[in-house]
């Protein structure tokens, strides 16, 4: 059987949905790995979208109930900062798996997290490692990417956001764009996942 990689995020402007997309790549060029991306429900009403100037969401599809987690056999989640933590969307689609969690259907999952910050003081570390509570309540496997994208980790010639946590990317006032090494790093950590949870399905 397949191994099934569930792709969750919220972008608002685009930056974190371009990682995910690159982390689908990179999960899928692992042979027998199926992957899905999903979106999660908007909060904010299209009158203020429209003031932050956010782009229309794409045609990802929404994930309305939240135990269709269960039916991945890994997760990935990704997410803007705000104020060095995750944005309230996913935070908010979090607090909605409370079944999930009294029934402990997420246990034993592994996890990663990618995550898009406005600066490089942003929050490239603080928001994965608040986020990682999330995990840990719902007994999840963190998945960080370490140093195992090798020379990249260690670039300081080029602005490069990410974290041994996972890929990351820097948006600045919104105009600026993954670079083709924060891509690189995106699809390095889906390689590295989806590998990691193959492994994981054909030992249990």
């Amino acid at each position: 059987m397949a191994t099934k990689l569930y792709i969750v995020y919220y972008s608002t402007y685009g930056h974190v949905e371009k990682l995910a997309e690159q982390i689908k790549k990179g999960a899928e060029s692992v042979e027998g790995v199926e992957v899905k991306l999903w979106q999660v429900p908007e909060t904010l009403p299209d009158e203020v979208l429209e003031k932050m100037n956010a782009p229309p969401k794409s045609n990802v599809p929404v994930i309305i109930n939240p135990s269709e987690l269960a039916e991945a056999d890994g997760l990935l989640f990704g997410f803007p900062t705000r104020f060095g933590m995750m944005a309230a969307q996913f935070k908010a689609f979090l607090d909605s798996t409370g079944m999930l969690w009294r029934t402990q259907q997420l246990a034993g999952k592994p996890a990663g997290i990618f995550f898009s910050t406005g600066s490089q003081g942003g929050g490239q570390e603080t928001t994965p490692l608040t986020a990682i509570t999330q995990l840990v309540h719902h007994g999840m496997i963190f998945v960080p990417i370490g140093y195992t994208f090798g020379a990249g980790m260690f670039e300081m010639e080029k602005v490069r956001g990410g974290s041994p946590y996972g890929a990351g990317t820097y948006a600045g006032d919104g105009s600026r764009q993954p670079s083709e090494l924060e891509l690189d790093l995106a699809f390095h950590q889906g390689k590295y996942f989806a590998g990691f949870a193959k492994k994981l399905k054909g030992t249990a």
